[in-house]
């Protein structure tokens, strides 16, 4: 039995859209959705309220399970093998390490951080 993933991204976020992109064509993950969360707001609104900020992180659902942050990342590039991208297959290697994930992931809250305030967008979802 396969397990269904559905990632959950901030659309707003160059990195972040980018890196949704990339999963949604090039990752050969055949059972992902992806969601940008600024336009599923109740789907937001309820997992913030389970603790999970998509502020702090992406999010991955997977069947019961709730992936956040650091975790969301990790887990979602194990599940890609043999990419179509160069960007992506570097990404996915890099990001399968949990200790490069822990170690990389909040500077990559810090550059959505910045990158939207210099676009001029909320940080914040809801």
């Amino acid at each position: 039995m396969t397990s269904d993933y559905t990632f959950i991204y901030d659309g707003e976020c160059p990195f972040c859209n980018h890196f949704a992109e990339l999963l949604e064509i090039k990752s050969k993950i055949n059972n992902i959705k992806i969601l940008d969360g600024r336009k599923n707001l109740t789907l937001i609104k309820c997992l913030l309220e389970k603790g999970y900020d998509l502020d702090k992180g992406a999010i991955l659902l997977k069947d019961e399970d709730i992936f956040h942050g650091a975790d969301a990342i990790n887990t979602i590039c194990r599940q890609i093998n043999n990419p179509s991208s160069s960007l992506l297959l570097l990404l996915s290697k890099v990001f399968k390490s949990n200790k490069r994930t822990n170690l990389i992931f909040p500077l990559l809250v810090r550059a959505r951080r910045f990158a939207l305030i210099s676009k001029g967008i909320s940080i914040s979802l809801v």
